[in-house]
């Protein structure tokens, strides 16, 4: 198949089911590789495509430092969340009742049959 960057026509193989992709992201890169171009600030294609190479490895590797964080911080909350579901009360140990307990969130005294 053929996808046009910068006014050249590029061959490029492409299995039928990734055509869209291809040429979305041909599209894109097209782009970007324009506003580069017109900021006049690099001459050349080589130049272009090499500075847009680069803008879009740093969008990815920031968007998946990105990510990482996110999982983590839900990761994270998940855990919190699961271990206060798990043990929601604990004993009051300066009750002689085995079933009196706080509430793990404001210590307010339960009654709770999970203890």
């Amino acid at each position: 198949m053929s996808v046009r960057i910068l006014e050249k026509e590029y061959m490029v193989a492409c299995a039928p089911e990734e055509r869209t992709e291809l040429l979305d992201s041909a599209e894109y890169l097209n782009g970007r590789m324009r506003e580069i171009r017109d900021s006049g600030k690099i001459v050349g294609l080589d130049r272009i495509a090499v500075m847009a190479a680069l803008n879009l490895a740093h969008e990815l590797i920031t968007l998946r430092a990105r990510e990482t964080g996110t999982e983590q911080e839900v990761g994270h909350r998940l855990k919190t969340m699961r271990e206060r579901v798990e043990s929601p009360c604990r004993r009051d140990s300066s009750s002689n009742s085995s079933r009196s307990a706080r509430c793990e969130l404001c210590l307010t005294p339960v009654s709770c049959a999970l203890v």
